[in-house]
């Protein structure tokens, strides 16, 4: 089960916005909202890889392709979406710090 108050906290602090929306966001066919929605819980939620299962494996796959990281808090996006890709698709992790040394 998904805690949209939780998710709305963590993620959409800057913003007033209710849970019913962001639920509302989750079921549109609105590529701009599906993009912010998803963008918002990468970079802001404190449950990344069980928030991100709100979306369906095809169209998390193609948010994560999508996705540009920003010049801003880059590195920071960055090993998020690269913890994602690995975690739900066995893409090729590229954080050293997180990689097994021998």
């Amino acid at each position: 089960m998904f805690n949209l108050e939780r998710i709305r906290k963590d993620c959409f602090w800057d913003l007033d916005i209710s849970s019913e929306e962001i639920n509302a966001m989750l079921n549109s066919d609105d590529h701009k909202k599906m993009t912010m929605l998803f963008e918002k819980i990468l970079l802001n939620s404190t449950a990344l890889f069980h928030d991100l299962e709100l979306f369906d494996q095809k169209k998390l796959e193609t948010l994560l392709e999508n996705y540009k990281v920003p010049q801003f808090n880059g590195a920071y996006a960055f090993r998020r979406k690269n913890m994602a890709e690995v975690y739900f698709f066995d893409k090729p992790l590229l954080i050293d710090e997180l990689k097994w040394t021998a």
